[in-house]
């Protein structure tokens, strides 16, 4: 009578170890993004550009203050009413395009290039790899433009001291905007992964988010003044400007409810790449 002798697992080859076991954690989803991020040269050019746009607008807004101030020179309506605090910010609406745009690459350049395929192979459950994406850029982003703005308020302060725009960081409300504009331009950078990784498109990314951001407010403005009135508050870039105004009156809302405004459009854009990343295919 035959006998069947039990299989046994192949063992491994002489001289090959055994592999590994990894496991994919929080942690090491986080570290991969983080050097993904960093070795590429976009990601420098652009931050670099991002930090100018803050200071050097800033800066120059300052200067053309104060030869206005000392030359006796009309005064333009933008510089009016200004201040250390309103000079400094003066280049957050450069930087944020920055930002936004290197957001955008960030998530959309993967797709582009088809290294995505490698990424979601690696991660098999996705959504840690586009919650990741959003911390390590977004705190990057948050990061650079809240150093930025205190480094251009200091310098700004030292330019137009004397004048009736001097302030420091003593004054009630200056820390608060420009805390609030670090943590701006930190929201900002999430909202262009979320649009990079929705539209899995560069130029369409980027095109969604310069509309959002300045387009759409200058349409809202060709509206009846009742209608501008209920909508333009809640626009994205309006309730964003309220986190780092010093200064509101009726038609602007309150620094916490545009933080809170400004979150909810933050996190629309993140569940909707959500869906998108678990539903579609890469």
């Amino acid at each position: 009578m035959s006998t069947v002798a039990p299989s046994q697992a192949p063992a491994p080859a002489a001289g090959r170890p055994a592999r590994p076991a990894y496991k994919v954690t929080s942690v090491r989803v986080l570290r991969s993004e983080w050097a993904k991020m960093w070795s590429l040269r976009s990601t420098w050019i652009t931050l670099g550009l991002g930090l100018l746009f803050l200071i050097a607008f800033g800066l120059i807004a300052a200067y053309q203050f104060k030869s206005r101030i000392t030359s006796g020179r009309h005064m333009d309506r933008d510089f009016a009413d200004a201040t250390a605090l309103s000079l400094s910010l003066f280049g957050t609406n450069f930087a944020q395009l920055a930002l936004g745009v290197l957001g955008v690459l960030v998530a959309a350049g993967e797709y582009s290039t088809g290294m995505i395929r490698s990424t979601l192979a690696a991660v098999p459950r996705r959504l840690p790899v586009l919650w990741s994406k959003a911390a390590v850029f977004g705190a990057v982003a948050l990061l650079l433009g809240t150093a930025g703005v205190f480094a251009t308020f200091l310098a700004d302060s030292g330019i137009v001291s004397g004048t009736r725009a001097a302030m420091t960081l003593s004054d009630a409300g200056v820390v608060r905007s420009l805390l609030g504009a670090g943590l701006y331009l930190g929201l900002v950078g999430v909202i262009g992964v979320a649009l990079g990784a929705l539209l899995r498109s560069v130029a369409g990314g980027i095109s969604v988010l310069v509309a959002s951001l300045m387009l759409v407010p200058g349409l809202v403005s060709l509206l009846p003044s009742s209608w501008q009135d209920d909508i333009s508050p809640y626009l994205p870039s309006h309730a964003g400007e309220a986190m780092f105004t010093l200064h509101h009156d009726t038609t602007t809302l309150s620094p916490t409810a545009g933080l809170m405004v400004f979150g909810l459009w933050t996190v629309a854009a993140l569940a909707a790449a959500a869906v998108r990343l678990v539903r579609s295919d890469a």
